[in-house]
C-alpha cells in the first residue's frame, strides 16, 4: 500500500511493523500504525482520498503484540488520511460495543481533517429501536466522520526558549483561543479565531502590555458538538467534549497545518508568556450508552471507560455520561503520552486539568497517591511543567480542594465565593476573608506546599464575567434554549439597583468601583492570581453565566466595547495593578504568613487591624456588622530569598478594605516610630492614587466606602 501527500492510495503490501509507539508514526521512509485493543478480534486500517470522503483501501493490521495491533506501510507519507474499523463482540451487557461498520478515530492521531456530522449512522445501535443500545446498526459511518492525518512531527524551534516563570511570579490569563480574536479589528478574517490570530503582533502586544505571565487556553484538543446542541442551531464553544487528546481542534488552524500551533507557542514565549492548556482527560465526546461510536467505545469500551457492575452502563462521575478509566494501564499511558507530547513536542508550559478529582480516583475513591499522580510525578521532562487542578467532580467524595499532591496548584472556589460575598456586603465574612487574602494556609499549608498552591480567581469561563457580576442579580441564559434552567442560580452577585445595562450614572459609578475592588483584591492577595480575559475591559455576556454553547458575539471579546472610555480606564487600572504586584514581592510571598517572623523593628510578618487602630480581637472578627479590616504585610520580616539567592526584602504594606456603604475613619497603625504611610492605591478613584502625600502613624484616615486603599511605609 502506498499513499502520497495528497492522501491517494494504491495497493501494496504492509509489513508487521512494531507495537510502539502507539499511533501513526512517520519515520522518514514509511508509517508505523499501532492501536491498543485488548478485546478486539481484528483491526482494519482504512485509507481515504485527499478529500476524506472516499475510502480507497482497507488493510488488516497483520500483527497483535502485547494487546497492540500493528503494521508498517513502507511507502506511506505525511498527509495520509486514515481511520480504523475494529471487529469484536457487540455485547453491551458484558461491556463490549464493537461495530466494524463504524469508522473510528485513532486515539493517538496528531491531526484531524473534517468534523463530526451528526447522523444516525454514527451510533452502534439502531436509534428508535425498542431494544435501544442492545440493538445493532450496520450503516457505515465513514462519511460522517473526520479523518486522522499522518503528520511529520519535525519542527525547527530555532532560538525559542520557554520563559519558565517561577510559580510565585505567575499571573494567569484565562481565555478562549477562538473567542479572543474573533472580533479583533486588526486581524484579517481568515486569522480570526485561530492560532495565527492569537500569535499576531497586535494580539501579542496587547497581552504583553497587560503584564500577565501565562495564558491559559480553554480546551484546544479536537472536540465535537453534542447532537442536541446541533439540533437547536447551537455549538459546543468551550470544547469540553474531546474527540482526541493529541490533535488540535482543526477550526483553530487557519492553515490546516499543526505547526501553526507551535508557531503560536514560540511567539508567546518570545514575549515572555507561558502557555497553559485546559485539558479534559476525565471523559470523552462519546457520552453514555446512548451516545455515538466515534473512537474509544468502538476500539475497546471495556478498557477505556469505567463501567459499573452492570456493564451496559457507564460510571458518570463527570456529569457528561462517561468517565475515562485511568485505572487501566493503557488508558493511563495514553494520558501520560498526551501530556508529554504537548509539553515536549509542542512546548506548552502547563496544564489545567478539568474535573481533576476524576483523574485521581481509584476504584475505591480519590487517592492523593493515585497512579495518575505517580505517573506525572515520575515522567521524564515534566519537572518544569505547571500542573493546575480543578479539584472537584460530581462523583462520591468529589470535592477535594487542598488534597492534591505537592507540586500542584488548585482552583480555589472558596477564595472566589468569599471575596464575592465580602464585596456584596454579606455579614460575618471577615474571618474567612482574612484566610483567603493571606494565601489560604488553612487549606494548603501542608507537605511543603507554597502559597501559589491556591489559584485565586473572582471569575472564570464558567459563570459571570466581572462586568456581569456587578450588573446582574440573576442569570439570563435564555439564549441557551434550556428555559434558563442551566447554569448556577446563586452567583453571589449584585446589580446595584438596575438589572443589566443602564445609563444611570450613579449605578454605573458603583459598578466600576466594585470592578476595581475585585481586581485590586485579586492582585494583592497571597497566592497565584487568575484573571478572566476581558474582565480588564468590561467584557459582558449579557448576564449569561453558562455560555458553553454560545459560539457567538455573546462569548467573544468585543474589542469595540473595549475601546470605550470607561473600559480603557479599567484596562489601564488593571495594567498598573499587575505592575504593582510585580514591583512588590510582599504581595507574592514564597511562604505562608503566620505572624511568627519578625522584622528588625519587632513587627510580625502579618497583622490585622480594626478601624480603631488596634489589632483585631475575637470580638472584632465575630462582629457580623463589621465590613472593614486592615491587613499589614511586613516585607521586611522572614527569610524570603529567591532561588537565585536574591533577597526579596520589600516595603511594609498596609491594605485597608471597606465593603461598607459609608465612609469611616481608620486609625493608622502606630508603628514603627519615625515613619509614615504613603498611599499607593485607592479604588475609590479610577486612577491608582499613587501620590507623595503621607499619613501619620496614629492619625485617622477617611476610609472611603466600598474601596481598597493600599499604603507603603516610608521614613524608616
Amino acid at each position: 500500500m502506498a499513499a502520497g501527500v495528497s492522501g491517494e492510495a494504491s495497493r501494496a503490501h504492509i509489513w508487521p511493523g512494531r507495537p510502539y509507539p502507539l499511533g501513526a508514526t512517520w519515520d522518514g521512509r514509511g508509517v508505523n500504525f499501532a492501536l491498543f485493543s485488548a478485546h478486539a478480534e481484528k483491526v482494519e486500517l482504512c485509507l481515504f482520498d485527499a478529500s476524506g470522503r472516499r475510502e480507497m483501501e482497507r488493510v488488516v493490521l497483520p500483527e497483535y503484540t502485547d494487546e497492540v495491533w500493528h503494521g508498517y506501510m513502507p511507502d506511506a507519507v505525511p498527509g495520509t488520511l486514515y481511520g480504523y474499523r475494529v471487529y469484536g463482540p457487540y455485547d453491551p451487557r458484558r461491556g463490549h460495543r464493537f461495530n466494524h461498520h463504524k469508522l473510528l478515530l485513532d486515539p493517538y492521531a496528531k491531526a484531524l481533517t473534517g468534523r463530526v456530522l451528526h447522523t444516525d449512522a454514527l451510533y452502534g445501535y439502531r436509534i428508535g429501536s425498542v431494544r435501544e443500545d442492545l440493538s445493532f446498526d450496520r450503516r457505515d459511518s465513514a462519511r460522517a466522520m473526520p479523518k486522522c492525518r499522518v503528520i511529520d512531527a519535525a519542527y525547527g524551534w530555532g532560538e525559542e526558549r520557554p520563559p519558565r516563570v517561577p510559580w510565585g511570579q505567575t499571573i494567569v490569563y484565562e481565555t478562549h483561543l477562538r473567542g479572543f480574536t474573533m472580533l479583533h479589528p486588526a486581524l484579517s478574517q481568515p486569522l480570526r479565531g485561530t492560532c495565527a490570530g492569537l500569535s499576531a503582533p497586535p494580539v501579542i502586544d496587547y497581552l504583553k502590555s497587560l503584564g500577565i505571565t501565562a495564558i491559559e487556553l480553554l480546551p484546544v484538543h479536537a472536540f465535537g458538538d453534542e447532537r442536541n446542541l446541533v439540533s437547536k442551531g447551537l455549538h459546543n464553544y468551550w470544547g469540553y467534549n474531546t474527540l482526541g487528546f493529541f490533535a488540535p481542534e482543526p477550526r483553530y488552524l487557519s492553515s490546516g497545518d499543526i505547526n501553526e500551533f507551535k508557531i503560536m507557542v514560540a511567539r508567546l514565549h518570545d514575549a515572555g508568556i507561558e502557555v497553559i492548556l485546559d485539558v479534559v482527560y476525565n471523559h470523552t465526546a462519546e457520552g453514555n450508552q446512548l451516545g455515538p461510536t466515534l473512537s474509544f467505545r468502538g476500539i475497546d469500551n471495556l478498557s477505556y471507560y469505567r463501567l459499573p457492575e452492570d456493564k451496559r452502563y457507564y460510571v458518570n462521575d463527570t456529569g457528561t455520561g462517561n468517565t475515562l478509566n485511568l485505572v487501566h494501564p493503557r488508558v493511563l499511558q495514553m494520558v501520560s503520552d498526551s501530556l508529554r507530547y504537548w509539553a515536549q513536542v509542542v512546548h506548552v508550559d502547563g496544564f489545567r486539568f478539568d474535573l481533576a478529582t476524576t483523574l485521581g480516583r481509584e476504584t475505591y475513591g480519590f487517592d492523593t497517591n493515585a497512579g495518575f499522580f505517580d505517573a506525572i510525578r515520575q515522567a521524564p521532562g515534566m519537572q518544569h511543567v505547571k500542573l493546575i487542578a480543578e479539584p472537584w467532580d460530581i462523583g462520591p467524595g468529589g470535592y477535594q480542594l487542598g488534597n492534591f499532591p505537592p507540586g500542584w496548584s488548585e482552583w480555589n472556589d472558596r477564595y472566589r465565593d468569599t471575596v464575592r460575598r465580602f464585596w456584596r456586603g454579606d455579614p460575618g465574612v471577615l474571618p474567612e476573608l482574612a484566610a483567603r487574602l493571606s494565601g489560604s494556609a488553612d487549606i494548603f499549608d501542608r507537605r511543603g506546599r507554597r502559597p501559589w498552591s491556591s489559584v485565586n480567581f473572582i471569575t472564570a469561563h464558567d459563570g459571570f464575567t466581572l462586568h456581569d457580576l456587578v450588573s446582574y442579580a440573576d442569570k439570563h441564559n435564555e439564549a441557551n434554549l434550556e428555559d434558563n434552567n442551566d447554569g448556577h442560580a446563586e452567583n453571589l452577585s449584585a446589580n446595584y439597583g438596575v438589572e443589566g445595562e443602564t445609563d444611570d450614572p450613579q449605578v454605573n459609578a458603583v459598578r466600576q468601583r466594585q470592578k476595581r475592588n475585585f481586581l485590586a483584591t485579586l492582585l494583592i492577595s497571597q497566592g497565584m492570581p487568575m484573571l478572566l480575559a476581558g474582565d480588564e475591559c468590561d467584557r459582558t455576556q449579557g448576564g449569561n453565566n453558562n455560555a458553553y454553547c454560545q459560539d457567538t458575539p455573546t462569548s467573544w471579546l468585543d474589542w469595540e466595547r473595549a475601546a470605550r472610555p470607561e473600559a480603557r480606564a479599567l484596562l489601564e487600572f488593571t495594567r498598573r495593578l499587575i505592575a504593582l504586584r510585580r514591583q512588590h514581592p510582599t504581595l507574592r510571598r514564597q511562604r505562608y504568613l503566620h505572624g511568627r517572623d519578625l522584622s528588625e523593628e519587632g513587627v510580625r510578618d502579618i497583622l490585622w487591624y480594626a478601624p480603631q487602630g488596634n489589632e483585631m480581637t475575637p470580638a472584632h472578627w465575630q462582629d457580623p456588622a463589621a465590613r472593614c479590616v486592615g491587613m499589614l504585610m511586613n516585607g521586611r520580616a522572614g527569610p524570603d530569598i529567591g532561588p537565585d539567592g536574591v533577597s526579596l526584602v520589600d516595603d511594609m504594606l498596609l491594605i485597608l478594605l471597606n465593603a461598607g456603604e459609608n465612609q469611616l475613619p481608620f486609625v493608622m497603625p502606630k508603628l514603627p516610630a519615625g515613619s509614615a504611610w504613603r498611599r499607593v492605591l485607592d479604588t475609590s478613584a479610577s486612577e491608582l492614587g499613587d501620590d507623595s502625600t503621607t499619613h501619620a502613624n496614629g492619625a485617622a484616615y477617611d476610609m472611603p466606602a466600598r474601596a481598597v486603599v493600599l499604603f507603603a511605609l516610608v521614613g524608616r
